[in-house]
């Protein structure tokens, strides 16, 4: 009998391998993250593997890293996020496409219409991932010397949030009645201007694209802080987490899911999916070869400079081969930061240890086989650790080509992973209800599209 629990998988693809050696290893496209062609072909893969989405990550600035290692990342040229998956909105049919796009460094008005207009080309596909923007560099290119503080970046979000919904809600959805008789193209009693003023944002609306086709494109977060865990218990249908362990899964999973009832939300209704590595071998020795391998394509340049941008702090100056020293708070990711500072406690890493393990991958990995990483993912699920995972792949393709042959038709003869998908929408395929829209009654929307 199917588990009544069932997986839900994300992949990780901007960068198309978050490892810096991934772009080295033998027979990956070392190209990939700017050559649509393996991009499609990518798409193509893990919608046959039955993904629920293909997520693009974005950074609005390089990298804050010195030159000396910059000059080895696979990540410096990427595609803007929207033009990207408004093109593989065409060739493909079922998966979710969800972009990152900032609050902090946008404007709503913007935002609503990129993904109403990627939720109209895609069939109703569409996912925006919430992001504060921690790189401080981002500022520079906006016209600001300083970057917003932590705190005040989460306030402003969560206004941002109420605009941008509020825009998406501007049109029932039987507003357009396209009367060629009358010459009635909209009924205007169901258009609604938003004329927003707060303390962070002057919007006046209304959006002039329809409502999406999903109500709402889906509302994904990332985020450990106190004020991240508020604002995806308050907002996210979706969150993007990092845990080192099952235990720490178990921790936030259970904190922010009992969050929901005081917020009049159903559990379901927010699905957790925390970043995972997953290295497939046909033995468990062969795949910690491989991850081996990997981590030997890094070099310490990189390495250290990705624990830099981790930590908040120039990790140069640390002693390489002593225990991390105590870290001050910095206007960074907090929960980043701590969870890099915890892996070095629970490892006993040297400073240069810490930096090898943070330029390949630091947080939750599996590697092993088919059956070892599918016990572990089942485990995670069963003793709600997780609702699923976003999938990072080791290197392209030939990672996400094992995962797709060989991890996923295990988690289907378990029962916990979809043979087919449930819907067209990507809500419909998550499990999650339609949004009611805010200034229109349900019966003014089609009975077709009441789900929540």
């Amino acid at each position: 009998m199917p588990s009544t629990r069932q997986l839900k998988l994300g992949a990780f693809m901007r960068p198309v391998s978050i490892h810096t050696g991934a772009w080295r290893y033998p027979g990956a496209f070392a190209d990939a993250n700017f050559n649509f062609a393996h991009l499609k072909r990518f798409a193509q893969t893990l919608e046959r593997a039955r993904f629920d989405a293909f997520f693009m990550a974005d950074h609005l600035a390089v990298l804050n890293m010195p030159i000396e290692a910059l000059k080895r990342s696979h990540t410096v040229t990427s595609f803007e996020p929207f033009t990207l998956l408004s093109a593989l909105s065409q060739a493909t049919d079922h998966i979710g496409l969800v972009a990152t796009a900032s609050t902090t460094f946008d404007e709503p008005f913007h935002i609503a219409r990129r993904f109403a207009s990627l939720d109209h080309l895609s069939n109703g596909r569409a996912g925006w991932n919430i992001v504060t923007t921690s790189n401080p560099d981002a500022a520079l290119n906006f016209g600001r010397e300083d970057h917003m503080p932590h705190d005040e970046r989460y306030a402003r979000a969560r206004e941002f949030y109420d605009v941008v919904t509020g825009l998406w809600d501007s049109w029932a959805d039987d507003a357009f009645v396209r009367d060629a008789a009358s010459g009635l193209y909209f009924d205007p009693a169901k258009l609604h201007t938003l004329d927003h003023k707060g303390r962070y944002l002057s919007v006046r609306g209304p959006l002039h694209i329809a409502r999406p086709v999903q109500g709402w494109p889906v509302i994904v977060q990332a985020g450990a802080s106190e004020p991240g865990r508020q604002l995806a218990a308050e907002t996210a249908e979706v969150i993007f987490a990092a845990h080192g362990t099952l235990a720490e899964g178990r921790s936030f999973y259970a904190d922010v899911k009992g969050r929901l009832a005081a917020l009049g939300r159903e559990r379901d209704h927010l699905k957790i999916l925390p970043a995972a590595f997953v290295v497939v071998g046909d033995t468990v020795e062969e795949a910690r070869a491989i991850r081996a391998r990997l981590d030997s394509l890094v070099h310490y340049e990189s390495a250290i400079a990705s624990l830099s941008i981790a930590l908040g702090v120039d990790a140069s100056k640390f002693d390489p081969d002593r225990p991390l020293p105590a870290v001050p708070e910095t206007n960074a990711s907090k929960s980043g930061q701590q969870r890099v500072i915890a892996l070095a406690e629970r490892e006993g890493f040297t400073v240069r240890e810490l930096a090898q393990r943070l330029g390949g991958y630091g947080g939750l990995a599996f590697v092993g086989t088919a059956k070892t990483i599918a016990d572990e993912m089942q485990e995670w699920l069963e003793s709600e650790g997780s609702d699923g995972f976003n999938i990072m792949f080791p290197w392209l393709p030939g990672g996400l080509d094992a995962f797709a042959d060989k991890v996923v038709p295990e988690l289907q003869r378990r029962g916990i992973f979809r043979r087919e998908y449930e819907g067209t929408t990507l809500r419909e395929n998550l499990g999650l209800p339609r949004p009611a829209n805010r200034f229109f009654a349900a019966s003014s929307q089609p009975r077709s599209l009441r789900q929540g």
